[in-house]
């Protein structure tokens, strides 16, 4: 039994036996969570925490970092070269918004990586050049479990270490500034994001974060687009004045409800604020661009270290389109391929949609398939190499009972200007694709050993 399986066991068996049984921890677990303002979107109930070894995750560590320079590296080829940028479908004003400098050489001073860890072997499925939720919540959340009842009789047998990640974000953004000209000491922080009708900045998602980052000492305000002017060479949320964009708005969906002459995007386009991600970013969150990492011809000029870890870590990758493509050296017609190896691919939108989900395969007959393949040839997709999902059993309380419940683990590791700091996890329930109210962050502990 491996030492994961063996923690995991151990766990289990305590919170099953007395004193724990009757739950009353976990109640108090979750009014603590709820106290902190962590519960709801985006954390997990579950009860326990995912475990990942020193081993795994240096193993992860080390790999992650050396994907993360090849993904940057076919980033600003894409900006430099018409053909290349074109693969990524970005809409057009993606792509002009791109052409944009944003006053710092970054494509992603933020991002994370879709993984699965199976006994110490990694695939990475997925990148968004994103702000991870895990950093702030999943920190918050494993001090909150870290010191309840089970978890400190499990941490007399067995050493356990935090995954931290709001120092190296910090590091990240003030870096960034830096280079972009930001001069203040204490620059000011807008995280600007859409607002649900009723919703408020206390009860925003991020207010946590805005917390964290006032306490470091730089002034931070949650704001929304409506609320911004920009005069002078100002960005300001009335007496607010923004040095930093924190923004945690899709590009499309800002578009829908703004134009370019918005007081941001006027701002961004005069450099009178350093914009963490920039608008640029975009172009790392379409899965197009795994289709450019496993292409040999576009990669064969990187580094060998560059070219073995997208050869070990990332699944082969393509764009859907009417076209002949190479698989494994042999050159093949994609659409007659896709078809043909249903079992072993899965078709994902190249934009994360409402309405377009990944369609795996494996799930469904050979009809099915055929629609999703027609579906994916009319709306900017990818075909992917399947990778099998790291499942795990984890205890919820459900109507005041312990249950257990098979999930699947993501494993979100972290990166700030290319280097991978921490990692969360995200789970989902097994066998449903849909919406369901157990998706979501769990902590994650290093498993240091006994």
């Amino acid at each position: 039994m491996s030492l994961v399986s063996e923690a995991i066991a151990r766990y289990h068996k305590l919170i099953e036996s007395e004193p724990y049984i009757d739950l009353a921890w976990a109640q108090a677990l979750q009014d603590r969570i709820k106290a902190q303002k962590l519960d709801g979107h985006p954390v997990s109930p579950v009860l326990r925490p995912h475990f990942l070894t020193n081993r795994d995750y240096a193993a992860l560590e080390r790999a992650t970092g050396v994907l993360q320079s090849a993904i940057e590296r076919v980033l600003q080829l894409a900006l430099a070269n018409p053909a290349l940028i074109s693969r990524l479908q970005l809409l057009p004003a993606e792509r002009m918004m791109a052409g944009v400098d944003p006053g710092y050489k970054a494509v992603a001073v933020t991002s994370l990586l879709d993984s699965a860890v199976n006994d110490g072997v990694l695939h990475v499925t997925g990148y968004r050049a994103d702000v991870p939720a895990g950093v702030l919540y999943g920190e918050a959340l494993a001090d909150v479990y870290y010191d309840c009842p089970p978890m400190k009789e499990f941490r007399k047998k067995y050493k356990l270490k935090k995954l931290g990640g709001t120092k190296p974000l910090l590091t990240a953004i003030l870096k960034t500034y830096k280079e972009s000209g930001g001069k203040q000491k204490k620059p000011r922080i807008a995280i600007v994001e859409f607002r649900q009708p009723f919703q408020t900045a206390a009860n925003s998602e991020y207010a946590p974060l805005a917390e964290f980052l006032s306490r470091e000492g730089y002034p931070t305000e949650v704001v929304s687009p409506e609320q911004l002017e920009y005069r002078n060479r100002e960005l300001r949320r009335g007496d607010f004045l923004i040095d930093i964009v924190y923004r945690r708005i899709n590009l499309q969906e800002f578009l829908v409800r703004y134009d370019l002459n918005h007081a941001l995007v006027r701002a961004y386009k005069d450099r009178a604020v350093c914009m963490v991600n920039s608008f640029r970013a975009e172009m790392g969150s379409k899965r197009a661009l795994l289709d450019l990492l496993t292409d040999e011809h576009v990669t064969a000029g990187f580094p060998a270290a560059e070219r073995k870890a997208i050869k070990d870590l990332v699944p082969w990758t393509r764009l859907v389109q009417a076209a002949k493509t190479t698989h494994k050296n042999h050159t093949v017609d994609l659409p007659d391929f896709v078809l043909k190896h249903r079992t072993k691919l899965v078709l994902k939108p190249n934009d994360d949609s409402g309405s377009l989900h990944p369609v795996r395969g494996a799930d469904v007959d050979d009809v099915a398939w055929e629609k999703a393949l027609r579906q994916a040839m009319r709306t900017p997709s990818v075909v992917q190499e399947t990778v099998e999902p790291t499942h795990a059993v984890f205890p919820l309380m459900q109507f005041g009972s312990l249950m257990m419940k098979d999930m699947v683990v993501h494993v979100h590791p972290h990166a700030f200007l290319g280097q991978t700091h921490g990692a969360s996890s995200w789970l989902s329930v097994a066998g449903t694709p849909g919406f369901s109210t157990l998706t979501g962050l769990a902590p994650t502990f290093l498993l240091e050993g006994k």
